[in-house]
């Protein structure tokens, strides 16, 4: 999706909704690849997944900026079209091995287990992290919790 195209999509959303700042927040997909993002958009649009986790190595590195509470967020799909607006609700920073389980649960994957969110997450920055220190036990984690403010799939 071009960013003209993300601009008429926010365009849309504030003309149905004047509450939306008129500055086209930043448009992003879950996940690393196609198939990730549009499992993971799911999970939104369905109301399971609540929150998300980021390395603040990463945000480092590509000065990529922390969310903050208000923040808006365009969501992608895994073929760039946006489908979905979130709005950053709570943040923290916490070493990745002491992520809480009601967090691992917000988040929506797996089993919802703190077990599986461990794994899945170390797995994905291990082979997909934008910093060259990857993982780490202790690594400073952004915990990120939203609501879902637009669904595409509430047009349908």
């Amino acid at each position: 999706m071009t960013d003209e195209g993300v601009s008429r999509f926010w365009a849309a959303r504030r003309a149905a909704d004047p509450s939306l700042p008129e500055r086209v927040p930043e448009a992003w997909a879950f996940g690393a690849t196609e198939a990730h993002a549009d499992e993971l958009l799911s999970l939104v649009t369905q109301g399971v997944k609540t929150a998300t986790a980021s390395a603040l190595w990463d945000h480092e590195e590509t000065g990529e900026p922390v969310p903050k509470p208000g923040n808006f967020s365009i969501i992608l799909d895994g073929r760039g079209v946006p489908r979905a607006v979130i709005e950053t609700t709570h943040v923290t920073v916490v070493p990745f091995n002491q992520v809480s389980a009601d967090h691992a649960a917000a988040e929506g994957e797996g089993d919802r287990s703190l077990a599986a969110w461990r794994d899945i997450h170390e797995r994905y920055w291990r082979e997909h992290s934008e910093n060259p220190r990857g993982y780490a036990p202790d690594m400073p984690v952004v915990c990120e919790r939203f609501r879902l403010v637009y669904s595409q799939d509430a047009d349908r």
